[in-house]
């Protein structure tokens, strides 16, 4: 009974909040709220006295655009954490502004999305960041999860769910059934490898240089792996390698076809590796319900149709693909104790009930 009086008081005095970290965005979920969040994962840093000048969107807008003493960085790269001090600094802004919100007096308890695959070291460092930034109670989900969770797939039946959330960083692919993933694959393949793809491809191709925004926005503009009855076409501004003086070229759906054709494969070679080791019962359960795809990826047009025929099963958008993570988290926030078993434990408690 007190148990229960003081998860009540717990409920009403601390705000419940989803984190999907991405490498390219961030997204926040508070529960009664929604989504209250959706920003680039930048952050500007003044190296003279290493202090964050700005983060998210307005962090985003300085890259490229900074004088030598301060640095755009992202601190997330390929899903996990590379700058430990940056990353804590950028949750402690997500949580201050979610908390601003809905205010309420204790620390937050916090689900955080991370890449299937992750090591121990690295949840540790999520969870670490996390706690440092003000959160009162942390919890770990692997990202395919929390999207299959997302998209409200029957995830705790006996039956075969195939999901592949393509993000900025990597692109997780999981056969999840009874609450587990069955087999996965994580592949660092995704938004940020298409963008170099497209800004080698134009260096070598056109002999300009471009930088990253303007590769991300080709990538949003053109990309098509159907071929259509109308060519796409966009302005590609960027220096030129010869004379040192900028120079527009015109870039078109064919081009970034032929940029991206490798990863693409590599993406569809991933998806059967995963499908090779997944067992028979499961395997024919997938070939009925069919492949969903979430993330950013998801949006490339064309992905689905390629990919579905290449493996001859039927590959479905999620609605809102790019939220898939974050409303995971937010579900999973509503029903902590049915989703426990679907967390990553913490190894640090585990060892003190042990001993």
């Amino acid at each position: 009974m007190f148990k229960e009086k003081l998860e009540q008081w717990k409920h009403i005095l601390r705000n419940d909040i989803g984190i999907d970290l991405g490498t390219a965005n961030m997204l926040v979920y508070v529960r009664g709220k929604g989504i209250v969040l959706n920003e680039p994962s930048v952050v500007a840093v003044n190296q003279k006295t290493n202090q964050v000048v700005a983060v998210g969107t307005e962090a985003k807008n300085m890259l490229g655009r900074t004088p030598p003493h301060i640095v755009a960085v992202r601190p997330i790269v390929d899903g996990v954490i590379s700058d430990f001090e940056v990353t804590e600094e950028m949750i402690h802004y997500l949580l201050n502004k979610a908390q601003s919100i809905s205010k309420k007096i204790l620390g937050p308890r916090v689900v955080v999305g991370v890449p299937s695959g992750i090591t121990n070291v690295e949840t540790r460092a999520v969870r670490d960041a996390t706690k440092n930034a003000g959160a009162s109670e942390v919890h770990i989900v692997e990202e395919p999860m929390a999207a299959a969770i997302g998209m409200h797939l029957p995830i705790n039946e006996p039956l075969g769910n195939m999901v592949i959330d393509i993000g900025g960083g990597t692109a997780d692919i999981a056969v999840i059934s009874l609450g587990g993933v069955v087999a996965s694959k994580n592949v660092r393949v995704a938004g940020d490898k298409l963008n170099t793809d497209i800004s080698s491809y134009i260096r070598n191709e056109f002999k300009i240089v471009i930088g990253e925004k303007t590769a991300e926005e080709i990538k949003v503009t053109v990309t098509s792996l159907l071929l259509g009855k109308v060519s796409l076409e966009t302005q590609a501004r960027g220096r030129d390698l010869i004379t040192g003086l900028p120079r527009e070229v015109v870039v078109t759906d064919s081009d970034i076809r032929d940029a991206i054709s490798h990863s693409i494969e590599r993406l569809v070679e991933s998806t059967k590796e995963v499908l090779e080791i997944t067992p028979p019962e499961i395997l024919s359960d997938i070939m009925h319900r069919g492949i969903y795809l979430a993330g950013g990826g998801a949006l490339i047009k064309g992905f689905a149709e390629v990919l579905s025929e290449e493996i001859k099963m039927p590959v479905y958008i999620a609605d809102d693909p790019l939220t898939c993570v974050v409303r995971g988290t937010g579900i999973i926030l509503e029903n902590i104790e049915k989703f426990k078993d679907i967390l990553i434990a913490d190894e640090n408690n585990v060892s003190n009930k042990t001993h």
